[in-house]
């Protein structure tokens, strides 16, 4: 039970006062098993009295007392009230043993009676004679479903396709560049929908920020260029990534008879591209260069001292840039192509020149900016018609220093040749992706996703190669503690250790000297999650040299987090917020005592401990100590403000607690409790959806098992997902997680499929932020997707590991193959094989584990297509409701086969 006095007190402190109507109320509330005591609050109203209508019992001011055994009846008369819509409306809240909650007093009525079968209570108009089973059976008897029953009773979600016409479809810029370096090139096409644009342009950048040039007046500089005749009404442009995965752009313009083939990539001035070059930017340079960095005093000296040399480099990243038109018509037709220039549309009118002997394209400075040439030779005018007899083709070609050249350098450079620069590059890319583990599956959209998913988290990851600190950047942004996460984790779980540790050292490098780490915009919620990965690294690897190394640096962070929690051990926050730290954890100024803030923070003080218990260090025990009385401080506070959260109704007539986002809250900030305005990046459920109580599942803090956390998940897919998929950013919330956790299979496809269709680039892969556009080659959004995908695949479940837990079933029809080689997981290195035969009536799998570690259990699902169920197995015992075969006493292999 809450503490009604406390609670109450913070309770109208933070809703504030409001100016409403005053009215009479009357409602009861019916238990199937009443209470044997109880509490009644009021908020933005009076409670005249209580009266015990049915049961045995005493009442005394605003508390009750049950004496007699089975069902009772409570009447409650209200006075003061508001049952308007809008803030300020009258909320009821009932404290009991059997369940506390609150409701609002205008949500009671006849035809839709609050019924909250999880604590055996229905709220009633006063006149409403029904008993609790009377309610029960009404309700019951409509048939309808929560929008997760109707996903679990409708049709799996079998692919891509099945999702792609119901879905946003929005292309994305390309960005191109060598990994490691922050000159980047964005690539923005204008027969795509990518932008409103006239033309296709390239921007050069430095990570986000745009080069300046003396020449332009030290405004950006973009470059404009065409191939075709122009904008018109067909859609006519298709773009992929060259086999489909690795980070060079083939593009296909069908202009009529002329189809232009065009393939853009970036490699160096000189050298050649390859896994043996030492290149790369300092990650403290490159974080300069990104959104939202934030840098002490002392990494600010440091950064200075690096600056000058790092944006002087000794020789310039090149874009590389070939068309070929071909003439698929019976008779001879034009080809266009318009040399790149600077600026953004035609009226951009920049001081430039375009030598025809040469083919440069050069600034008033003598400077070079760009090398065009037509079929091997200097390209005879900035803009050109070529006539193409039927059947053949010119070569039309360009590259582009990422900032201007002399003409001695750039005379050198149109000497390269295209071809080899474009096979070193293609080389490059492959033997990194060699370097990975081997994913193989039946949907090949997924698996080159995979792949190229990979390379894009690794093209923005800057730093020196080949061991100093990497900077794992989210897109145009610096790393972030929490958006960074899944990124390292990928990284992780492909093999790329030495990847996943440089780029935790970013976070340790620049952890303030108090232990704090904040890198990003103000964020305070970075300390907890970056400890979180490291505890993850640690996991994935029993790295216990770097444990050590890193040790000192744990201890700093671990003992900041438990000082800025003693802060706020006070006893004006008895109930709400005790032991909880404060601040904001994305772009709201939201400065309050938010779940998702300290389940972060209990986690990372959690793997902390478990870090330091590994290698036998004697503060792991206090660690371990404080985590838990932190987690035992948020679960407190988190019931509490449940209980004072109104209910809210869900799809199948039954209604449901809710949580707000902190402790300073009464309900769900998209309720307008209180007149706010909150509305940010494109929707009203950013603080209850997406930054919101769910991640104390996540984190942790709840366990997936509790009735809490299936209310958690049922209010928040009724009431803040779309396609079972949330808004705006929607890659933060939580769900997919606890759907892949808990075997909802059909829920966690609907969201998995809808999420990356509306979100990434059909095309080429690459993720927005945002589903309105904002913020291309969101590797954060990217990086969940590919962690969604390896839950999908495997996931630990304590000292058992689950093997195809949520995938369609389609992967298992007749002829179809899984394999992985080389994933990573907290057991070490697994080898994985799944090959359907059903045609000839059975399906069969062979798991590995190498390493050192390995789980006591595996659970392998095997889902048939059919639903067909076996007749018989073999290797293990067959879950049925699991559709899973489970190997006890696993030995670190075992072969499984289904007999249909």
């Amino acid at each position: 039970m809450i503490n009604m006095k406390a609670i109450f007190l913070v309770f109208f402190l933070s809703i504030g006062v409001g100016v409403f109507a005053q009215g009479m109320g009357e409602v009861v509330l019916e238990w199937k098993q009443a209470p044997a005591s109880g509490s009644i609050g009021v908020m933005h109203g009076k409670l005249s009295r209580i009266e015990i209508a049915t049961g045995k019992g005493k009442t005394n001011g605003n508390a009750f007392k049950f004496s007699s055994e089975g069902g009772g009846r409570l009447h409650l008369f209200l006075d003061s009230t508001n049952a308007d819509a809008g803030s300020y409306s009258t909320v009821v809240t009932l404290d009991a043993p059997t369940g506390s909650f609150s409701f609002f007093l205008r949500d009671v009525t006849s035809d839709y009676p609050i019924y909250i079968p999880a604590y055996g209570v229905v709220v009633l108009e006063a006149d409403d004679p029904r008993s609790y089973e009377a309610v029960e059976r009404a309700v019951l008897s409509r048939k309808s479903k929560t929008k997760i029953q109707q996903l679990t009773d409708s049709p799996e979600e079998a692919s891509f396709a099945s999702v792609e016409n119901r879905t946003r479809d929005m292309s994305v810029p390309t960005w191109l560049g060598t990994s490691r370096d922050f000159r980047i090139f964005q690539i923005t096409e204008a027969l795509s929908d990518q932008s409103p644009g006239e033309a296709n342009i390239i921007s050069p950048r430095r990570s986000v920020t745009a080069v300046t040039l003396p020449e332009t007046e030290n405004q950006p500089i973009n470059y404009l260029y065409t191939v075709g005749r122009g904008v018109g009404v067909q859609d006519n442009i298709s773009r992929r990534l060259d086999q489909g995965a690795l980070p060079i752009l083939h593009s296909t313009l069908t202009d009529d008879d002329i189809q232009y083939h065009s393939t853009t990539f970036v490699s160096f001035e000189e050298s050649a591209l390859s896994l043996g070059s030492r290149f790369g930017t300092d990650f403290l340079v490159a974080d300069s260069h990104s959104g939202g960095h934030m840098f002490t005093d002392a990494q600010r000296e440091i950064l200075d001292a690096r600056l000058e040399s790092a944006l002087n480099p000794e020789e310039e990243t090149v874009l590389y840039f070939r068309s070929e038109a071909i003439n698929t018509g019976a008779v001879p037709r034009y080809a266009w192509f318009k040399a790149p220039r600077p600026g953004t549309g035609w009226h951009h009118k920049k001081d430039y020149t375009f030598d025809a002997t040469t083919g440069f394209s050069s600034y008033a400075s003598g400077r070079v900016f760009c090398i065009s040439r037509l079929n091997g030779e200097p390209l005879q005018n900035e803009e050109i018609a070529v006539l193409i007899p039927p059947g053949e083709k010119v070569v039309f070609e360009f590259y582009v220093p990422h900032s201007p050249i002399d003409k001695e350098r750039a005379t050198a450079l149109a000497g390269q040749s295209f071809a080899q620069r474009y096979t070193e590059a293609k080389k490059f890319w492959q033997d990194k992706l060699a370097q990975a583990a081997t994913i193989k599956l039946p949907e090949k959209r997924i698996e080159e996703m995979i792949k190229a998913g990979l390379l894009h988290l690794d093209l923005i990851t800057f730093g020196n190669d080949p061991d100093e600190t990497l900077a794992p950047n989210i897109g145009v942004y610096s790393p972030i503690g929490t958006e960074s996460s899944p990124i390292i984790q990928f990284f992780n779980s492909m093999g790329w250790q030495d990847v996943a540790k440089r780029s935790l050292a970013y976070f340790l490098d620049k952890q303030h000297e108090d232990g704090f780490i904040q890198n990003f915009g103000g964020y305070m919620v970075e300390t907890g999650a970056a400890l979180w990965t490291m505890g993850e690294y640690f996991r994935y690897t029993n790295d216990t040299e770097w444990a050590r190394q890193s040790t000192s640096k744990l201890l700093k962070s671990a003992d900041y987090l438990i000082e800025w929690r003693n802060q706020n051990k006070t006893d004006e926050l008895q109930g709400r917020g005790y032991g909880m730290i404060s601040g904001k954890v994305a772009d709201p100024e939201d400065h309050f005592h938010q779940f998702m803030l300290n389940g972060y923070a209990y986690m990372g003080l959690s793997r902390v401990a478990e870090v330091l218990a590994a290698i036998g260090h004697q503060d792991a025990d206090r660690i371990g100590k404080e985590a838990a009385a932190w987690k035992a401080d948020i679960r407190e506070s988190f019931f509490n403000v449940m209980a004072l959260s109104p209910v809210v109704p869900l799809g199948d007539g039954t209604w449901c607690p809710t949580a707000p986002p902190w402790t300073e809250s009464v309900g769900l900030r998209a309720l307008y409790m209180k007149p706010e305005a909150f509305w940010s990046h494109g929707t009203v459920t950013v603080s209850d959806a997406m930054l919101g109580p769910l991640y104390l599942v996540f984190c942790e803090v709840i366990d997936t098992d509790e009735p809490a956390a299936k209310m958690l998940l049922d209010y928040h897919s009724e009431l803040f997902y779309q396609g079972n998929a949330a808004f705006s950013q929607p890659y933060y919330s939580r769900h997919n997680w606890m759907q892949a956790k808990l075997g909802m299979t059909k829920p966690f496809l609907e969201t998995y499929y809808s999420t990356f269709a509306a979100l990434a680039d059909r095309e080429t892969y690459t993720f927005w932020e945002h589903l309105y556009k904002l913020s291309p080659h969101k590797t954060h959004e990217e990086g969940w997707f590919l962690m969604e995908t390896r839950w999908m695949l495997y996931m630990e479940d304590g000292n058992a590991l689950d093997i195809f837990k949520t995938i369609p079933r389609a992967w298992m029809a007749d002829g179809e193959e899984i394999v992985l080689d080389g994933v990573q997981s907290y057991f070490g290195p697994l080898r994985v094989e799944a090959k359907s035969n059903v045609g000839k009536g059975y399906i069969e799998a062979t798991v590995e584990s190498t390493g050192d570690r390995k789980p006591d259990t595996v659970r392998i699902r095997l889902p048939h297509p059919d639903r067909r169920k076996p007749l018989h197995v073999d290797g293990g015992t067959y879950d049925e409701k699991t559709e899973s075969v489970v190997v006890t006493n696993f030995n670190g292999k075992a072969t499984v086969q289904l007999t249909f």
